[in-house]
């Protein structure tokens, strides 16, 4: 116990540290001054049409006033867009704060300390990417909210789900085969005690993990329902936890007023989860009509990620076991979104993007990719409005109450003013750096290129 305080001790210094470097003196003062956009377009959210000419009023984190020639209050910042599109910010539905900016295998060697200032690095990234929501998909992030929440570091607004709720054997269980076999009440492993995975087998076991991240303050729970692509010995075919086992998670997550994701590819394994009264299917790839249809009868959400086996693909050595899942799972992306359209499912956008920085970069060019099955004001309703009916589902668990995702008059102040018509040039969201002018998120502004 001494050992682990010392590390948490020792964690919070550095991160302490290092959020002085990052804070921009003032900005997070309450009360601030008022924003005024003049002459702009607005893409609101949900419309497959701009409005033009039109001025928009932030003032105490919220869009107060929407519409043309509006007077500057006293003290009021004015940026003329000139004809720019403002856009609420953007939303990522699978994102893992922890793993973004981190090779896998990092997460074995290296302390907790390391591993929070690299998840701080790539919150920060996410911010400048025009990224203002994500929901975390699983990884010790609480840490890192709560300094972004508090205005010590940069980053987005972050809904948590804690550690994974894996099964023995599932695509949580980080051991290597020579680690087991593990000791009935023996101590918890590493990532256990990193918060990162939570190893339960059998209902009470379930009951208490998915239990112990809501005291930690997770909106929902994440749990391992299928095989996955990384991990070193689970197949994708297999269905993991027992109906009644994912029950008990579905359940415990009810009694707190919130909902189960869970990471599944296979048919199999969303066939099961669904049954079991999962809300969020992540992934969902290699599904069958029955099984779209069943979504569409449960009403849930097909959390989908546009994976495909292209340029910015992981490299997994080509003769692992890896890679042959990576190429199985792959193979389905293009059915699984047609499977959408045709059963008009409610589909979320995310990333799941992993494996160190340069990846993690490619975040808007994977929002582009979605073009291929819809039009660019659907892909970006998608990333918005729609990514946020799905995040409100924590409801009492929601950290950020208020509309969001939506440009329009109450809603939360969070947007992007584009250099250009993204619903003419949806590529324009691939280069965040050159495209995005302005980057506000609570109505404070984190990046302008147009002062001066």
């Amino acid at each position: 116990m001494a050992s682990i305080n010392r590390r948490s001790f020792l964690a919070g210094t550095a991160a302490t540290a290092f959020a002085s470097l990052l804070r921009p003196g003032g900005a997070y003062a309450k009360g601030a001054a008022p924003t005024l956009i003049r002459g702009s377009k607005i893409f609101d959210g949900s419309s497959s049409e701009l409005m033009v000419g039109m001025d928009v009023l932030i003032e105490d984190g919220r869009f107060t006033r929407i519409g043309a020639n509006l007077s500057a209050p006293d003290g009021a910042q004015v940026i003329d867009a000139d004809g720019r599109t403002l856009m609420p910010g953007l939303t990522d539905a699978h994102w893992h704060v922890m793993h973004a900016h981190i090779a896998s295998m990092q997460i074995f060697v290296n302390d907790i300390g390391y591993l929070t200032l690299a998840g701080a690095e790539s919150a920060e990234a996410t911010l400048m990417r025009g990224f203002t929501t994500i929901r975390d998909a699983g990884g010790p992030v609480f840490g890192i909210k709560k300094m972004i929440d508090e205005g010590r570091f940069l980053g987005p607004r972050i809904y948590p789900s804690g550690a994974y709720i894996t099964q023995t054997s599932g695509h949580g269980d980080f051991r290597f085969p020579t680690a087991m076999p593990r000791e009935q009440g023996r101590a918890l492993l590493d990532g256990e005690l990193m918060a990162w995975t939570a190893i339960a087998d059998g209902i009470p076991e379930v009951l208490r993990r998915v239990r112990e991240n809501l005291m930690r303050g997770a909106t929902q729970i994440k749990v391992m329902a299928g095989g996955g692509v990384a991990s070193l010995s689970d197949p994708l075919d297999v269905r993991q936890y027992t109906f009644e086992e994912m029950k008990a998670a579905v359940d415990a997550a009810a009694t707190w007023n919130t909902y189960v994701m869970v990471h599944a590819y296979s048919d199999v394994a969303v066939h099961g989860a669904l049954e079991a009264g999962v809300q969020s299917i992540e992934h969902g790839q290699m599904i069958t009509e029955e099984t779209a249809a069943l979504i569409k009868e449960k009403d849930a959400w097909l959390s989908l990620q546009p994976l495909l086996n292209d340029e910015d693909r992981v490299p997994f050595p080509e003769d692992s076991f890896e890679n042959q899942k990576f190429l199985e799972m792959t193979a389905g992306t293009e059915k699984a979104y047609e499977l959408a359209k045709k059963f008009d499912l409610k589909v979320a956008f995310g990333t799941d993007l992993q494996n160190g920085a340069a990846i993690a970069a490619t975040q808007g060019k994977a929002l582009t990719k979605l073009t291929r099955w819809y039009e660019p004001w659907e892909v970006l309703r998608m990333a918005t409005s729609a990514n946020y009916q799905l995040f409100k589902m924590c409801g009492q668990r929601d950290p950020y109450p208020g509309e969001n995702g939506v440009i329009k008059q109450g809603a939360l102040a969070d947007m992007l003013l584009v250099d250009g018509n993204p619903l003419e040039n949806i590529q324009l969201i691939a280069d965040p750096e050159t495209n995005f002018v302005v980057i506000m998120k609570d109505g404070v502004i984190y990046k302008n290129t147009l002062e001066g």
